[in-house]
């Protein structure tokens, strides 16, 4: 049959190792001495151990009382942690978090499972969209937290990543063989230009394949091999593939940019919830720059 300990036994033992006696442990707690004494007691009794050694003129703890208050700590912080989480009003609420869509995927919903399971009380709000209108309502305060693709990084932002371009097409597609190549943006995309740019430098004549402000139209295009786009390396989706290295200019790079609020910094949500945002893109870098087994 399963035994469980005391928490409040434990309590007290701890106490009683820090302040150095029963007495002074039960002002600490604010309970009287025997009150203390007769939980330590039953402690020692559940468990067949001396856990302090009584023969001293100041009580002390015993080898096994120092050992199970050693146990006690991490099991009190753990407790204390549980019950702050679950039930202060400061671990509570909601978070707008905007990303732009084409770096939503794999890390956010990651991210927001890890979340919730750790502060089950605030809710994330997730506004995906483009760079420049995240930067804006991030601007108004609409957001407390944004990423960004951009070529450079704000003097309030923080780098999470930097990541090159790709050309990507059809499985198995021929689009990017094809003059003048078709190309297909999302009106107002940031990759655009840098596209563009790299074509007419390398003298390869394009035209606009389709253009529309819904990511699924664009992907639509690109998977029916009626055009090819440029994405985050590691961001295409399941029905693209990169275009083998040399067919067309190679593409700058973009940095992923991380933007916290000025309200939302003194919310003590705001470092594990950054936290955990930084250390799922950082940890995608690693993973993309790792050469494979």
């Amino acid at each position: 049959m399963a035994r469980n300990l005391d928490l409040g036994a434990l309590r007290s033992l701890v106490t009683i190792a820090d302040v150095g006696g029963v007495t002074r442990a039960a002002g600490f707690l604010n309970l009287t001495q025997s009150a203390v004494s007769m939980q330590i007691k039953r402690l020692e009794e559940s468990m067949d151990l001396q856990l302090l050694d009584r023969g001293q003129r100041q009580v002390g703890l015993t080898p096994a009382g120092e050992q199970l208050a050693s146990y006690a700590r991490r099991m009190l912080a753990l407790n204390d942690e549980v019950l702050t989480r679950l039930t202060n009003d400061a671990f509570e609420g909601e978070i707008v978090l905007g990303v732009p869509h084409d770096i939503v995927y794999p890390g956010i919903p990651r991210v927001m499972q890890l979340f919730a399971a750790a502060f089950p009380r605030v809710s994330v709000r997730l506004i995906s969209s483009y760079t420049t209108a995240l930067k804006a309502q991030f601007a108004r305060g609409e957001c407390d937290v944004i990423l960004t693709t951009e070529d450079r990084t704000d003097p309030e932002g923080e780098v999470l990543a930097e990541v090159p371009l790709i050309w990507v097409g059809a499985p198995g597609g021929v689009s990017h063989r094809h003059r003048p190549l078709r190309i297909a943006f999302e009106q107002g995309c940031a990759f655009r230009p840098g596209a563009i740019e790299a074509l007419d430098r390398a003298g390869i004549d394009w035209t606009v394949g389709v253009e529309s402000d819904n990511s699924r139209t664009i992907e639509a295009t690109v998977s029916a091999d009626l055009g090819v786009t440029a994405v985050l390396s590691g961001c295409e989706g399941p029905y693209m593939e990169p275009v083998p290295a040399g067919l067309l200019p190679p593409l700058p790079t973009k940095r992923i940019n991380i933007y916290v609020g000025r309200p939302f910094r003194d919310r003590p949500v705001c470092a594990p919830f950054v936290a955990m945002i930084c250390d799922q893109y950082r940890r995608e870098q690693i993973a993309e720059a790792a050469p494979a087994a």
